[in-house]
């Protein structure tokens, strides 16, 4: 028995089920109409629109790195070591970049924020551009 409050009967659930099937098997738009389809990024789009926002891309601030750990890795993950959320990052299919970027961070350290973390992040690819060059 389910308890609690549904905002859809189970007829509508399965309505809304049959409309997506073709969609999810096909991993395209099926519809017929062109205007139903999203609209792909213009040239002029920021760049998170287009794709993950990485340390490794060129001119990416504190603050989009934050964001994007933000959105991936929530609140619940932290305080944590680097190799902790590594794990965390791969089981949300995280961009490679991104989790590759925490691999050059202490593995002693331990971050309580996502701002903190994105800070290490880009200090430690900083640095990391340095020793290159």
């Amino acid at each position: 028995m389910q308890r609690g409050s549904d905002r859809l009967s189970v007829h509508r659930d399965e309505e809304m089920k049959h409309e997506l099937r073709g969609l999810l098997r096909s991993g395209h738009p099926t519809r017929s109409e062109e205007w139903h389809d999203p609209e792909p990024t213009a040239d002029d789009d920021p760049r998170i629109a287009g794709g993950p926002a990485a340390p490794g891309r060129p001119a990416v601030s504190v603050e989009t790195v934050r964001l994007e750990l933000a959105r991936i890795l929530g609140r619940t993950s932290f305080p944590a070591r680097p190799r902790e959320l590594m794990g965390v990052l791969r089981d949300k299919h995280a961009p490679d970049v991104l989790v590759e970027s925490l691999e050059r961070l202490p593995h002693k350290a331990r971050y309580a924020t996502a701002h903190e973390l994105a800070e290490a992040v880009i200090h430690a690819g900083e640095a990391a551009g340095r020793e290159e060059a």
